[in-house]
């Protein structure tokens, strides 16, 4: 029985290439990546490990390999993009500049993740598995992280209209900003002429006249 070795090198003096054997953070890296294309188009139901395997170019055995369920394939992807989400629009909001320069980064932020990784706002936002009680134990504890998060990051911009952070009311503003913005993005999806930009100051009128009138 020829070796590995062997067999290898008769594939190279045939003129083809041995395909290289990936790490297990690579293979790891391009089934999440698979799976969030695919549960944000069919959502968790409509969605088959099987599907995932062939999108990712593994065997579905490989699939079990890293994950041992579908289930939790999905909250996986879920808690990942949102720890995306958080770091990308937080750079925006600890950055430099006055409290408004930052309010339409911030604003700016949110609407180029939702235009660059559109799958992973639907994830996020849209309804994938609601019906599952685990995963919408999941989804209510990744959003309440999230209006944490970005409570914290707004912490000094929230106290400019005398409500401290700690508050109740201080994470309902923070969750009306969020829900806001992304029900603009939804809107953006059926609508995809529309600037970013004009998006971005129409969405400043309403959020900053109220932020502002505090100053």
């Amino acid at each position: 029985m020829p070796t590995q070795r062997a067999t290898v090198r008769t594939a190279v003096m045939a003129g083809a290439t041995p395909k290289p054997r990936l790490r297990a953070s690579a293979r790891r890296a391009l089934i999440t990546a698979a799976a969030l294309k695919i549960f944000a188009a069919k959502g968790f139901h409509g969605t088959s490990l099987g599907e995932i395997a062939a999108a990712a170019g593994v065997a579905r055995t490989v699939v079990y390999d890293h994950f041992p369920s579908k289930r939790v394939l999905l909250l996986t992807v879920m808690q990942e993009e949102n720890a995306a989400l958080i770091e990308h629009v937080g750079i925006r909001i600890g950055g430099s500049g006055s409290a408004e320069d930052r309010m339409r980064s911030t604003i700016d932020a949110y609407f180029s993740f939702a235009q660059s990784r559109p799958e992973a706002r639907r994830l996020l936002f849209d309804r994938t598995g609601e019906d599952d009680p685990e995963i919408r134990i999941v989804r209510e504890g990744i959003r309440e992280s999230r209006t944490h998060a970005v409570t914290a990051l707004l912490a000094d911009d929230i106290r400019t209209v005398g409500v401290e952070p700690g508050e109740q009311i201080a994470e309902a503003m923070v969750e009306l900003i969020i829900s806001g913005l992304d029900g603009v993005a939804q809107w953006w999806e059926r609508n995809p002429d529309m600037p970013r930009s004009m998006l971005v100051e129409g969405a400043m009128r309403l959020l900053w006249a109220g932020l502002g009138n505090g100053r």
